[in-house]
């Protein structure tokens, strides 16, 4: 059946009643909020009109449908909400006045007469409200009353409480789902810094809420800030700013795909993303609206405000518009929706006729159950139970008018299907294009989208990601922010977190992400430490070897017999061991080299000092007993001097031999010797594990022999000057332990200094011992051969009386100031002579060769006058 509108009584005029045997109230935002305390603004084209139009609609293909509520008529209370949840709670008193008694006991008429009330329509269902807000407030009131409520619109997740709301249901999705597929949105770009911008009021807020609750559900780092701001403002905003390009805007279904937010806006909008829940234009009201005029919808009585706005005109005095205004003539030619007005279909239109639809279902399926074959409303749906009518609700499942199903959950909500649209320029033309669709999972089309494009895609993070090698050092209370450190020194990067020191036998590699083993070095032939203490060493073996030679040659010559041919040889082979250890200590390391380094190093100085000892020793006794008696001291033959030089030798090998019972030699890599500062420039140096310590051990008995060799040298400087190398040995230890205190300091050093500057002593202290010892000895043999040859014997005796005469006539000598001296010794007179001749007269060389019982002894010449 059709519907007639009755006349509209004084208290429907702000209302939309038409009458049914079921009565559905609707509340639709047909104006805007009201300012300065009025409750009410500026009419709402599409919000209001449309989508109050779309329930009427509704209604009235209900009505016709023969299959659906057959013989049952449904009715509206239409209400405005202003867009306001106080204005709008008090509107929905009205659903609920059926409910509440009245007591009329108290009130009479005038003529004493009792009241006569008009019973008001009792409300079944609520299609409503837009605003969560709204739906919320009232939602509160109708749960009292138990009356079911649907929403076309209300996206808040706090309605999806069906312990505070359980009369309420939704055919949209709840913003729990729009926040989802918001959340899949951003993790798609590889954001993790966003600022959300929302609305005042519930929506806006509780979506924020849900959006930042789901992005650390998911365990995604993000940091939002929140921001209460107005779309069409923000990208104001950001055009003054000049920021185009430089946002990419994420759009909740506020945004959609509307033309409003975006218009004169379109370069800095360009890119934006928006959601939108699945809908599809509806042909059948876009017919229908396009059909409505001021004469076929007088039942909608905010049609006529809705026309002056469309038309820019006014309808007679009591238009509201401005009296300069034209007149509204109702002409089909010039005021009709279909031709002279700018009109597309709202999105929420598809939703309030699912809602209704749903509504409809539900006392359907009621009426089935409980008036089975009833033609009309049976008495049991004469009053409908609210809660009963709930549980059919819940329970609808049909193909609404997109063709897509329409069912409610268990809190009443419908599942999440949304389109995802890009707002594009393309040839200077904007529109938004549909890049991808959300089903409980992301599908983006990136071969429609500009997203992927650099300029319109910005990296939208607190900080980007960090380099290899560095760790994140997070902000304090923003996970999502971090400050990037560089793993320094001998640290590499172990996670994105930490990082860690490397083995002693690592550095990190190039990017610092790992360690990798240090170069293992040694000391090479081909450096300049080496190449200068073996060259020295080479020149020393020669000379040497030359000295040895020569000496083998002449062995029985009186100046090699006179330098006592055993501790020579003795002393050349200590010479040429010390000589020899250079090549030892440059040698790469392992154990046969480390074996011989032990055993060689303090030899060679053993075997000099040991054969150098034996002979300071051996004068200063000789000339201590000349001062006491005329008999040869003990243990001056050449057999004795050699048990003695070989007995301090073998102190040395003794030693040296626990040292190899102790701790057997083996090679080291010292990694904190070439540890730099910087791990590129690292080496590990291969050596033989010997200690400074036991470096300066091994040599500390070589250097007691010297020490103590050089108190000899001290003790027999009065000797006669060219007596049997008293003076050289003196000089060659002198010369020594200079070279040796030079040593100690500059040992401790790297590899390459302790190794060139221990070759170096030892070679230059041979050298010494060579050239002060050997080399005078050598050029006589070789150049003077007429000066090798032997003169006269003369016993013990009489050389240790001269050479004491000389000491003595030596020191009268200096107490005359012409330089004679006359003096007696053992009861003979001496006359006095010159000092060059007394010298002169004096020089003898005493040799440590044993002839028969006696020593031989050569004198250049010996006067005496007596």
């Amino acid at each position: 059946p059709s519907i007639k509108s009755k006349p509209l009584r004084k208290e429907y005029a702000h209302s939309i009643r038409l009458d049914g045997d079921i009565i559905l109230g609707g509340l639709f935002p047909v104006h805007a909020k009201g300012d300065r305390g009025v409750p009410c603004g500026e009419l709402k084209k599409e919000k209001g009109i449309h989508r109050l139009e779309a329930m009427l609609y509704a209604i009235d293909q209900i009505n016709k449908d023969p299959d659906l509520l057959a013989n049952i008529t449904l009715g509206v209370r239409i209400l405005d909400t202003c867009s306001r949840d106080t204005y709008a709670l008090e509107q929905s008193l009205t659903f609920v006045q059926a409910l509440i008694e009245k007591d009329g006991s108290d009130v009479k008429c005038a003529n004493g007469d009792p009241p006569i009330f008009t019973k008001p329509d009792k409300i079944s269902g609520v299609i409503g409200a837009a605003a969560s807000s709204v739906s919320i407030m009232v939602a509160n009131i109708l749960r009292l009353f138990k009356i079911p409520q649907i929403s076309y619109a209300s996206t808040a997740p706090e309605l999806s409480d069906n312990t505070r709301y359980d009369f309420f249901s939704r055919v949209v999705p709840p913003d729990s789902y729009q926040a989802q597929a918001m959340v899949d949105i951003v993790t798609a770009l590889g954001w993790n810094y966003v600022s959300t911008l929302a609305s005042e009021g519930n929506y806006g807020e509780s979506g924020v809420e849900a959006f930042t609750q789901l992005s650390r559900e998911i365990g995604e780092c993000m940091f939002i800030s929140n921001l209460l701001l107005i779309c069409r403002r923000i990208l104001e905003a950001a055009k003054k700013a000049n920021q185009s390009g430089h946002f990419l805007w994420i759009g909740s279904d506020s945004w959609g795909s509307k033309i409003s937010p975006v218009q004169q806006q379109e370069e800095i909008a360009e890119g934006a993303v928006t959601i939108l829940p699945k809908r599809t234009s509806i042909d059948g009201f876009d017919r229908y609206f396009r059909s409505r005029t001021l004469a076929n919808n007088r039942r909608n009585v905010w049609f006529a405000e809705f026309w002056e706005e469309n038309f820019g005109c006014k309808l007679g005095s009591h238009g509201k518009r401005n009296s300069n205004i034209k007149k509204c003539t109702g002409n089909c030619e010039s005021e009709t929706l279909s031709v002279n007005s700018a009109y597309e279909q709202e999105g929420k239109v598809q939703f309030v006729i699912d809602a209704v639809y749903s509504m409809a279902y539900a006392l359907h399926n009621m009426h089935k159950d409980l008036c089975p074959g009833y033609i009309g409303l049976c008495p049991r749906m004469s009053t409908t139970d609210g809660k009963e009518l709930l549980s059919y609700i819940r329970a609808v499942n049909f193909n609404g008018s997109a063709g897509t199903p329409v069912v409610f959950n268990e809190n009443g909500d419908a599942p999440g299907r949304y389109d995802i649209f890009q707002y594009q320029i393309t040839n200077k033309s904007a529109e938004y294009k549909v890049i991808g669709q959300w089903t409980n999972q992301l599908h983006l089309n990136v071969s429609t989208s500009l997203i992927m494009i650099e300029h319109t895609h910005p990296a939208s993070v607190c900080s980007l990601p960090c380099k290899a090698g560095e760790r994140k050092k997070t902000v304090k209370g923003v996970p999502c922010c971090w400050h990037c450190e560089r793993c320094e020194g001998y640290h590499y990067q172990v996670d994105e977190f930490n990082c860690e020191l490397c083995p002693i036998n690592k550095r990190p590699n190039a990017n610092r992400t790992d360690c990798q083993l240090i170069p293992i070095i040694k000391l090479e032939w081909h450096s300049p430490w080496a190449i200068v203490p073996v060259f020295i060493a080479i020149l020393g073996i020669i000379a040497t070897t030359f000295v040895i030679v020569t000496f083998v040659r002449y062995n029985d010559t009186p100046i090699v017999r006179a330098s006592g041919r055993e501790l020579s040889y003795v002393l050349l082979t200590g010479i040429f061991l010390c000589y020899s250890i250079t090549f030892l200590m440059i040698a790469t390391p392992d154990t046969v080299v480390c074996s011989f380094r032990r055993i060689f190093l303090g030899l060679g100085m053993c075997f000099s000092y040991a054969a150098l000892l034996t002979k300071t020793n051996r004068i200063h006794r000789i000339f201590e007993q000349g001062k006491k008696s005329v008999t040869a001291p003990k243990f001056i033959s050449p057999a004795s001097q050699l048990v003695i030089t070989f007995s301090l030798i073998s102190m040395q090998l003794i030693g040296v031999f626990i040292w190899f019972a102790i701790d057997p030699p083996h090679t080291i890599v010292d990694y904190g010797e070439q540890r730099t500062l910087e791990p590129e420039n690292a080496r590990g140096v291969l050596k033989c594990d010997i200690s400074d310590l036991s470096l300066i051990c091994s040599l500390g008995y070589s250097i007691l022999l010297m020490v103590t060799c050089t108190v000899y040298a001290i003790k027999t400087r009065g000797v006669p000057e060219t007596f049997n190398e008293a003076k050289p040995i003196g000089f060659t230890m002198y010369t020594t332990c200079i070279i040796w205190l030079a040593f100690i300091p500059i040992f401790f050093g790297t590899m390459y200094i302790q190794t060139t500057t221990l070759t170096v002593s030892m070679s230059l202290s041979a050298s010494v011992s060579l050239g002060m010892l050997y080399m005078p000895k050598v050029y006589i043999i070789i150049f003077h051969p007429e000066q090798n040859v032997q003169k006269r014997k003369r016993s013990f005796k009489a050389v240790v009386t001269a050479a004491t005469m000389q000491s003595k006539l030596t020191q009268k000598g200096n107490d005359r100031p012409n330089g004679e001296v006359k003096t007696e010794l053992n009861g003979k007179k001496f006359f006095p002579m010159s000092e060059k001749f007394l010298n002169l007269a004096t020089s003898l060389n005493c040799s440590g060769i044993e002839e028969n019982r006696g020593y031989t002894f050569h004198s250049t010449t010996w006067h005496t006058v007596l």
